[in-house]
């Protein structure tokens, strides 16, 4: 077997040909390493944890550039979440940073809050409403489609047409290749409009960045004597050298089996990284462009980090049809070809399909969290139901099923 690279994280003696593994887990991302976490120091479990990438972290991995600015290399990622169960199992690997999210929309010539508030609408029509008269006006220019289906009914519903254009379809048609009028109601269904000036992003309870980054999280996340860790490889390379009695995939689930109904489709993202020579590129953590420009939008990532440097690093999101898979495309054909994989990895032994490539899902960074610690209570009460039932035939407890003539 060819050398691999270990990362910093990795406690564990070298890996041993002859050596079993009770799992090995393909994807060292938030799901992979959560469930390599837990059913190492929860299960006391042996696992080897793979990635086709030269890091730990999947796309959430940060990293200091040449000018010495903590950047992330995949875009930004923000971490908020409602749940306490979350949050919590989280700081057991970091300290936070509390920051709030904000993001301007370059339109008609102004950097105007986003999502749309009170006074992203006054300041649009240069009009000086209250609530109750943002509430009205919305009210005003929302059209009722005959039946909800689609991205473009659930935004002109809420608040009409101009700003659905404004705002929205051409900044969906940049990041999705296609029309809102083309992908399903759920793309749009989480956007929110409000109708005060709260100019937050999320407003979720716990909103806050890891102290030392994301990196650092993971290396401690994966620091346990159990977890082996093997960059650079295809864990096809090393399933019949390597023994490991079950398996977690968190790969794209149609490679996994060959592409036999098809190629699933994602969009992907090319990033366009630079530095520049001055405290501050631009007034908000985040600008998109719906409108204009081949990008979508522009990251500044000193806001996020809380880092203090003479200099300051952008990233440009140019969307693309081809690359790193990033965001399942909603569209109802591609939902019927991922039910016929779903329908085969529920009928394969030994393996579990977890996170956002596995299960053909866009999720933020807490619902993958909280589906990775489901899937191991799922996986630690099944193991308990059968250490009770053996106990129980060793005990007498259970007579064994009788064969029928």
């Amino acid at each position: 077997m060819s050398s691999k690279s270990l990362t910093t994280a990795d406690r564990s003696q070298p890996t041993r040909p002859n050596d079993m593994f009770d799992y090995l887990v393909v994807g060292a991302g938030f799901a992979g390493s959560v469930l390599a976490e837990r059913l190492a120091r929860g299960s006391g479990k042996r696992v080897l944890l793979c990635d086709q990438r030269a890091h730990i972290g999947g796309n959430a991995y940060d990293e200091y550039d040449a000018a010495g600015v903590l950047v992330h290399r995949y875009g930004p990622h923000i971490f908020h979440t409602n749940s306490a169960e979350v949050f919590n199992y989280l700081s057991r690997f970091t300290d936070w940073r509390s920051y709030e999210h904000r993001v301007l929309a370059s339109v008609d010539g102004q950097l105007l809050p986003m999502p749309i508030n009170l006074d992203t609408i006054n300041r649009l029509y240069g009009l000086n409403l209250d609530s109750a008269g943002v509430e009205g006006f919305l009210a005003s220019v929302a059209e009722t489609p005959a039946a909800v289906r689609t991205s473009e009914d659930v935004v002109v519903s809420r608040v009409g047409r101009d700003l659905y254009n404004k705002f929205f379809r051409n900044y969906t048609r940049k990041q999705w290749g296609l029309d809102p009028s083309e992908l399903d109601a759920q793309v749009a269904a989480r956007i929110p409009v409000r109708t005060n000036r709260d100019d937050r992003y999320f407003t979720d309870e716990y909103q806050a960045m890891p102290r030392r980054g994301f990196t650092r999280l993971f290396e401690n996340l994966l620091d346990h004597p159990n977890i082996s860790i093997l960059l650079n490889t295809d864990y096809r390379e090393i399933a019949d050298e390597i023994p490991f009695r079950k398996m977690i995939y968190t790969g794209p689930i149609d490679e996994y089996f060959d592409l036999r109904f098809g190629k699933l489709p994602y969009r992907s993202l090319e990033f366009r990284h630079e530095t520049h020579d001055r405290a501050r590129f631009q007034p908000a953590a985040v600008v998109n462009y719906p409108n204009d420009h081949d990008y979508t939008r522009i990251t500044e990532f000193k806001y996020l980090t809380g880092q203090e440097h003479r200099q300051t690093s952008v990233v440009y999101e140019f969307p693309k049809a081809v690359g790193d898979p990033y965001y399942p495309v909603p569209q109802a054909a591609n939902a019927a070809i991922y039910k016929q994989y779903r329908e085969l990895a529920e009928a394969t032994p030994n393996v579990r399909f977890v996170g956002r490539l596995a299960t053909y899902r866009y999720y933020n960074m807490d619902q993958v969290i909280a589906q990775a610690l489901t899937v191991y209570k799922k996986i630690a009460a099944d193991e308990a139901g059968l250490r009770e039932m053996r106990n129980g035939y060793r005990n007498g407890e259970i007579a064994p099923a009788l064969g029928r003539g």
